[in-house]
């Protein structure tokens, strides 16, 4: 369980390090210019896409062959991926090719990002006693911030200490090739790693689905369709809510790059700081009570806090920033037990790749891309609060009907 844990470090460092680097990748990918970030936050958008792909593949296999492998064959993929975008040759090199190959690794890495999420969460809840699955899940979510801090933290210690001409020839390589390496490392460490018992129990009754996909469809439609409106909001929270920030404050000028990823990594902290408290208290008085006050928060707080943070002074973007980064971070830390519990062991993995990674790729995928082109052509601040909150309030009437999910 450790390992599992641990391993979402490196799954959230690698994915989200192409948003904090989104600036920068954007002119030596795509050229110069405001519709060269857009487009990079589009090939993310694509990318995210094959995200639901890959957890429908390694959810079948985690369903039907061990949670342990789908893990393995998720970390080997997520490590080549990063690795090859390390080594890989920028626009001035070899002209546009260059960002059809950057575009084409972030589809990889999504598709292995797909399964890395289902079996984690399926793996660290079979395993908790079920009194801690809040506080042990939504530790992995508190991890997988810690990658996402450990992401923005080298990427602002990489544009502040190198001098830009330096970071446009090979630094902007060493945050990538640092994810390859701890990638690498913790495939080495999965090997070690035993399978869910709750795997283990399907196999001995002869309960493992023989097509868990269809099998998911069949039996479990009510709960894919709220574990896909519980991920809607937690994705759009995290994505736009958290590490959008930087390019909306470079995009309304409120910050330059090396200061609003410093900014960000205060944010990160504190989502690390908040997720394992949600977590607890989701197991102390339930998963529903909870995501009903986070869909509120959603609701109410996300337009005020950008509209704040646009053109503001320091203290004011930092409060901005964290008020959003707490929301996200407690919408994450309750939202990944409660799908999960949602689903009985037969056919989890395949039933999260269709609610909660579907909902991802939509809702996480599109929405940092939708959000800068929207502020570009309206000028409004407000379109990504407005997002986040159109969101909570369509999801709140599911929150408010969902069964609770956490045992008794």
């Amino acid at each position: 369980m450790a390992i599992a844990a641990f391993s979402t470090v490196v799954e959230w460092y690698d994915f989200t390090l192409y948003l904090y680097l989104v600036t920068i990748l954007s002119r030596l990918f795509f050229g110069a210019g405001e519709a060269s970030v857009v487009t990079t936050l589009g090939g993310f958008a694509i990318a995210y896409l094959l995200r639901p792909i890959g957890a429908i593949l390694f959810g079948h296999i985690g369903d039907r062959y061990g949670r342990r492998r789908a893990m393995l064959g998720s970390m080997a993929l997520m490590t080549a991926a990063m690795l090859a975008t390390a080594l890989l040759p920028t626009r001035e090199a070899i002209g546009p090719g260059a960002g059809v190959a950057l575009i084409l690794l972030r589809c990889v890495m999504a598709f292995a990002v797909g399964g890395e999420y289902t079996g984690v969460v399926a793996y660290l809840i079979e395993g908790a006693a079920p009194n801690r699955r809040g506080l042990i899940t939504s530790s992995a979510s508190a991890a997988s911030e810690l990658g996402a801090l450990l992401a923005v933290g080298i990427s602002a210690v990489t544009v502040a200490s190198i001098a830009p001409a330096a970071l446009d020839s090979w630094g902007w390589r060493i945050p990538f090739l640092i994810g390859a390496a701890l990638a690498g490392a913790v495939l080495i460490m999965r090997a070690s790693m035993e399978e869910s018992p709750e795997f283990e129990r399907q196999r001995a009754e002869g309960s493992v689905p023989a097509n868990p996909i269809a099998h998911a469809a069949r039996h479990h439609r009510a709960a894919i369709a709220r574990g896909f409106a519980i991920s809607a909001l937690g994705s759009i929270s995290y994505y736009v809510g958290i590490t959008y920030v930087p390019a909306f404050l470079t995009a309304t000028r409120t910050m330059g790059e090396a200061d609003a990823l410093s900014l960000s990594t205060i944010a990160a902290v504190v989502v690390i700081a908040v997720t394992p408290l949600v977590g607890l208290l989701s197991d102390r008085i339930g998963r529903r009570p909870v995501l009903i006050a986070v869909g509120l928060g959603g609701a109410i707080l996300p337009i005020a806090l950008f509209g704040t943070m646009a053109g503001a002074g320091f203290g004011a973007v930092l409060a901005g920033a964290v008020a959003l980064a707490g929301l996200g971070g407690a919408v994450s830390a309750v939202g990944a037990v409660a799908t999960a519990e949602l689903l009985p062991g037969e056919g989890r993995l395949s039933g999260l790749a269709f609610g909660a990674t579907g909902a991802t790729a939509i809702f996480g995928g599109v929405t940092p891309w939708l959000a800068h082109l929207l502020i570009t052509r309206t000028g409004s601040p407000l379109v990504p609060g407005v997002m986040i909150a159109a969101v909570a309030l369509c999801v709140l009437p599911v929150l408010w009907r969902m069964p609770e999910t956490k045992p008794s």
